[in-house]
This record gives structure tokens, C-alpha cells and sequence, in this order.
């Protein structure tokens, strides 16, 4: 693969051509030797998962060829979501978890997640020391051999503890709700179904049936069609779409209207908060987030702490400030108090339980947030770094925001990967949003 190694999760890529076995293998060894505890007394441990794409199992071979080969013990968790690779990775004291999945992407794709010994996402520096091993080679140089060489077993209760601490969670039974749920053919599949049932809940089941290539395929938290035709004919009371690797959950109403991360987010701020359990009554969202998000939490007393795009960037953000939930638009959210990374399931269950809870419909829980019209335009430029260093597009900017005042806002962010600037614009209409972010694009791709 060329360029850096890690993306914003993990490292990603078509499998077999960017991302190979051969890589999967080095990544592997190299996590082992930089996140393995090495003090001599015991052999180092690594979890590893994989969503159900059918090089998932091509690469977990190559990934337990890695670990073992550095000496590590691998528990293999086979086929369950990536919030419950994070979760064992802390249940069983592992030095490493592995987690092998392109989360909402086609077929095709695959990809490598790395959790540190708790279950915790990797900073920036971590990664950055793993890529400098493989790059120079340097993990090849420990080859244990005989009993130095490191032992492979299952964890045949893997996906049972998982549904247990999601169950944990629940303080009332969700008896009266019917829903469907979407599986997106992937990690889910059939945990999915079971939590949500013995939670209480009536299910009807969707994107269910997983057979290695049909993941993310017309169906999941990226193609909400066939759960908003599946919420009407059941007439259920709601839907839940998870992604590939249930990390993400977006919810659909009675009426088929989708309910995004932002209205979850706010419905799950607002349980917390009146139940006394929202951490120093504040909740993180990304700088994405809508502006009607931002109202209904300072309408509600509650701050809002912003971070960049990035479920990473929530994650530090709440570690940091000792803060309890947090999430994104695209449905990742993170609640600390009960998981380290975000967990698609403990968020449909959060949702549910609100509902039980108030009599309320979901339509009802999230009409909370009056969200503005928005736009956002992709820019392409020669130079998306001198656009963000322009004066020229920062007058322009500044100009929006005095015209918009309290009523709407602007965001321009230079892509991670490509030269392109999104400007992103909501205000009071649809009709203002798209002609003000129109003459911000006009600004920027002169400039760029």
C-alpha cells in the first residue's frame, strides 16, 4: 500500500491487492511486538475477529500466522461485531485485539482494526510506531521457535458474553416494541436478532443472511431502502440499520423517516441527563454535527464539547475530559461508562429503552432536534492546504458567518486524502444555505 499505513480506522484497502496476506502477516507481528506487555512472565495475548466478508478469512489466517510467529497467544473470536472484539479484548486482559473488517464498505474491501490492552483504540503515536516496524522490517528480527512459537485456541462463548454485557445494560424490558432490524449481512447477523429479542422486543430480521459476499450489498446503515419498505409492511414501531461491523446504528421511524446519529445522540444525552448520569451534564459531537443539535442541548442545559471528524477523535476527547457519551452523525456513538469504542447494538438498545421508558414514538423522541437545512459541496483544488492558509477565503467566511449571525453556520475542511475542501453551510432555508455555500465554492476553487 502505498503512502501511510493507517487511515483514520485502522488500515483499509481492497483485499488480495492492497491489502494482502502478506501485510495482514506484518501488521500482525508488528502490533504483537509493539503493544505486547514483554516483562517475562507471561506470553503475550491477542484477540481476533473478523466480520463475515469471505477474505476475512484469507487475512485472519495471515493475522494468527502473525501473531503466533511473534510468539503470541491467540484467542480466536471468530465472526462477531468490532464493539465485541473491544469488549473481549478487555474481558480476557489481552495485550492486543485485532479486528479484521471495512465496517460499511463494499465487498471487495477489508481492513485491519488494532485495540490496546483494555480494548482501547490506538493513539496516533502507537500507530505511527507500528508503521516504522513494518516498513523497516524489524519484527522479522524476534522468531521465537518450539515452545517460544505462540498457540491458537477459540473462544467458543465469545459472541454469549457479548449479548450478556449488552443485556447488562438494559434496566427494563423492551416488552410492546416491534422492530426491524438490518444486519447489513455482516458482523451482526445473528447477534443482532437474539439481543434485541431476549431484550424484549418483537423482531422481524433483514440483511440477516450473510455468505461472505454479500455484506453491505443494497442493504445496511448505507442503503436504508429496504428497512424503511420493511418498518412499513410490518408496521413496526421502528427500525434499526447497523453497518458491517455493528459499530453504527442509524434508526428509522414508524413512518419511515430516518433518524440520524445527531437525533440519537440528543435523544441518549437527554435519558442520561434527567437520570442524573450525563458526566458533568456535557456530551461531545464532531464539528459535523447539525446546529439544531447544538440548540436542543443548550436549550436542555447541556454543553457540548466539539472535536474534528472521527469516532478516534470523540473516543480521546471523552477519555480526556472523563466524559460518558459522545458520538457522530453517521450513528457512532460511544458510550463510555459501558464500552470503549462505539457500539452500534448498545446504542439501539439505549434507543429502544427510551422508548419504554416515556411511552413516546421515535418520531416523537426525535422531532427534540429541529434540524437546519444543510449543504455541503466538494471543492476540487490543486492546493487544498493554501486554501485553508487564504486570506482571501477566511474574508469570505467571516463575511457568511455576520450574515448568518446565531441562524446558521459555516464549515470548510480540507479533505484527509484528496485535494478537495467541503464546504459545509446550514441556514434558516434551503433555498439560503445553497446559495451562500454556492459563493463560498466560487471563493475556494478560485483560490485553490
Amino acid at each position: 500500500m502505498g503512502g501511510r499505513l493507517f487511515g483514520t480506522d485502522g488500515v483499509r484497502g481492497l483485499a488480495n491487492a492492497d491489502l494482502t496476506p502478506e501485510l495482514a502477516l506484518s501488521v500482525a507481528r508488528a502490533a504483537a511486538g509493539v503493544l505486547a506487555d514483554r516483562d517475562g512472565t507471561r506470553r503475550p495475548v491477542a484477540v481476533v475477529g473478523r466480520d463475515p466478508r469471505a477474505s476475512g478469512e484469507m487475512l485472519e489466517a495471515a493475522v494468527v500466522a502473525g501473531l503466533t510467529s511473534a510468539g503470541a497467544e491467540v484467542l480466536r473470536a471468530g465472526v462477531l461485531p468490532t464493539p465485541a472484539l473491544a469488549y473481549l479484548t478487555a474481558r480476557t486482559d489481552a495485550d492486543l485485539g485485532v479486528m479484521i473488517s471495512a465496517s460499511h464498505n463494499p465487498m471487495p474491501d477489508n481492513g485491519i482494526k488494532l485495540f490496546s490492552r483494555g480494548g482501547q483504540k490506538l493513539p496516533d503515536a502507537v500507530e505511527a510506531a507500528i508503521e516504522r516496524t513494518v516498513v523497516s522490517g524489524a519484527s522479522a528480527d524476534h522468531r521465537p521457535t518450539g515452545a517460544g512459537v505462540g498457540r491458537v485456541r477459540d473462544l467458543p462463548d465469545a459472541a454469549d458474553d457479548y449479548v450478556a454485557h449488552l443485556l447488562s445494560t438494559v434496566d427494563r424490558p423492551l416488552t410492546g416494541l416491534s422492530l426491524v432490524v438490518d444486519g447489513a449481512h455482516g458482523a451482526a447477523a445473528t447477534i443482532a436478532p437474539e439481543v434485541y429479542r431476549r431484550a424484549g422486543a418483537t423482531v422481524h430480521a433483514i440483511g440477516c443472511d450473510p455468505d461472505g459476499w454479500n455484506i453491505n450489498d443494497g442493504i445496511g446503515s448505507t442503503h436504508l431502502g429496504p428497512l424503511i419498505d420493511a418498518v412499513r409492511q410490518q408496521g413496526a414501531h421502528l427500525g434499526l440499520a447497523h453497518d458491517g461491523d455493528a459499530d453504527r446504528c442509524l434508526a428509522v421511524t414508524a413512518e419511515g423517516d430516518l433518524v440520524d446519529g445527531d437525533a440519537i445522540l440528543a435523544v441518549c444525552a437527554l435519558a442520561l441527563h434527567e437520570r442524573g448520569e450525563l458526566a458533568q451534564d456535557t456530551v461531545v459531537a464532531t464539528v459535523m454535527s447539525n446546529l439544531g443539535f447544538h440548540h436542543t442541548m443548550r436549550d436542555a442545559g447541556i454543553a457540548v464539547h466539539t472535536t474534528a471528524v472521527g469516532d478516534r477523535y470523540v473516543l480521546e476527547a471523552l477519555r480526556a475530559r472523563s466524559l460518558s457519551l459522545g458520538g457522530e452523525q453517521s450513528g457512532h456513538l460511544v458510550f463510555l461508562d459501558h464500552a470503549t469504542t462505539g457500539d452500534g447494538l448498545l446504542t439501539g438498545l439505549a434507543l429502544m429503552s427510551r422508548m419504554a421508558a416515556t411511552g413516546a414514538s421515535l418520531a416523537d423522541l426525535a422531532a427534540v432536534v429541529q434540524k437546519l437545512p444543510q449543504i455541503l459541496i466538494n471543492v476540487p483544488v490543486t492546493d487544498r492546504l493554501a486554501v485553508a492558509a487564504s486570506d482571501e477565503v477566511a474574508e469570505a467566511v467571516n463575511a457568511v458567518e455576520a450574515e448568518l449571525g446565531d441562524t446558521g453556520r459555516v464549515l470548510l475542511r480540507p479533505s484527509g486524502t484528496e485535494q478537495l475542501v467541503r464546504v459545509m453551510v446550514e441556514a434558516p432555508t434551503q433555498e439560503q444555505a445553497d446559495e451562500v455555500a454556492a459563493r463560498l465554492a466560487e471563493v475556494v476553487a478560485a483560490v485553490g
